[in-house]
């Protein structure tokens, strides 16, 4: 069994059925299409190009700001599925640059955009300055990619959302569901899909991923106790967004079934599942300091020093949802994915007074982090969120 799947508590994959039953339709959509991955070498940008790649398209493009992380993407490919027919192709891009834009100029037929670069982090929003970056990688690179696909003529554009976006306690959800708004509007002009999704286990920056990263340096493992969130292993993450791209209609949201397969887990026990695989049993300190010091010695004695604390950071939700109760549903369509049909429902004057505020903080190259929540609050007046003056870059 998948050591992934083992540690969040799963037996089997989550859209195993449904792929089989569409596999060969997406296969075939494939083989004769053209694709731009778009923030193609993040964790979830990756799997997306594999699911793609493997299905032996006309054209794959991939654009990533990571240079590193797209040798790293390449370097896999080969080495797990070697080459195909149609054009492969990989490009160290900023989005928001103009060397993006000329390039987009140069070719630009594409027949399938996704778009999965984002900011994704909760903890980006403590600084005015970051959280400004956040903005324009997810709401104005989406607006600007969205306008470059309409004026192609692509056949379909796919965005990532975040399952934070439904009932938003965070400037990162809420990002993502002013994007969400932004997408709504374009889609009278372009078919668009998108997905929300629980946290993808392991991912680069992930919690889970700092695990690895805290054993290979010999360091505390450190983990809220009382957090549970839904886990998808990166290629489910990939699965999923394929099958909203190719399959879904326009302005639908696909989202994973909560069912006996999905079930929520705390960091912690996900922890402690990590190193008893391992081979280590978690040993269970009171403070930092006493972790610090005892990574020393305890993992020759085949322990690990664990730091496991309550959660008071800024813009923690206290449970998941992928879904609000105003949204309608068609949970028949898949055997465990949901989806969410929206109407083209929203307010031009306040998509238009919104990006107009965002441009004129740019240009004066002053904000403040207090504009941008009162602004974030004129866009979704229910916004519930929690500021408690402490982050994630606070603890260890």
């Amino acid at each position: 069994m998948d050591f992934t799947l083992e540690l969040i508590g799963r037996t089997s994959e989550l859209f195993e059925e449904d792929i089989k039953k569409y596999n060969d339709e997406l296969t075939q959509i494939v083989n004769r299409s053209t694709f731009l991955v778009i923030g193609g070498a993040g964790s979830i940008g990756q799997a997306v190009t594999k699911e793609i790649f493997k299905r032996n398209p006309k054209k794959l493009h991939v654009v990533d700001i990571s240079e590193n992380n797209m040798v790293e993407l390449v370097r896999d490919v080969r080495s797990s599925l070697g080459y195909i027919d149609g054009e492969f192709k990989t490009f160290a891009l900023d989005i928001g640059s103009i060397e993006y834009d000329a390039f987009i100029k140069s070719d630009g037929q594409y027949d399938y955009v996704l778009n999965l670069s984002a900011l994704k982090h909760v903890r980006s929003e403590k600084d005015p300055f970051t959280l400004m970056r956040m903005i324009e990688v997810n709401i104005q690179n989406t607006e600007k990619t969205l306008l470059q696909s309409i004026d192609n003529g692509t056949k379909k554009y796919f965005c990532v959302s975040t399952d934070k976006a439904a009932n938003p306690v965070n400037m990162m959800g809420a990002s993502k569901r002013i994007m969400e708004m932004f997408l709504m509007r374009r889609s009278l002009e372009i078919p668009i899909s998108t997905a929300r999704f629980a946290n993808v286990a392991f991912s680069d920056g992930s919690l889970l991923h700092g695990f690895n990263q805290r054993i290979q340096k010999r360091q505390p493992i450190a983990a809220p106790n009382d957090i549970k969130r839904y886990f998808v292993t990166p290629k489910e993450s990939g699965e999923l967004c394929l099958m909203s791209c190719l399959l879904g209609e326009n302005r639908d949201i696909f989202f994973p079934k909560l069912n006996e397969k999905l079930h929520l887990i705390t960091f912690a026990d996900i922890a402690v599942k990590y190193l008893e695989k391992l081979g280590y049993e978690p040993y269970l300190c009171d403070t930092e300091e006493e972790a610090r010091q005892l990574a020393k010695t305890l993992p020759d004695e085949g322990k690990w020093p664990c730091v496991f604390f309550g959660s008071d950071t800024t813009g923690e939700k206290d449970f998941e949802e992928f879904f609000t109760d105003k949204e309608l549903l068609d949970m028949d369509r898949f055997a465990n994915l949901g989806v969410i049909k929206n109407e083209a429902l929203f307010d031009n004057d306040k998509l238009e007074m919104f990006m107009q505020t965002i441009h004129t903080m740019q240009a004066k190259r002053a904000w403040t982090k207090e504009e941008i929540v009162s602004l974030f609050f004129e866009m979704i007046p229910d916004f519930a969120h929690k500021e408690t003056g402490k982050y994630l870059d606070s603890k260890m």
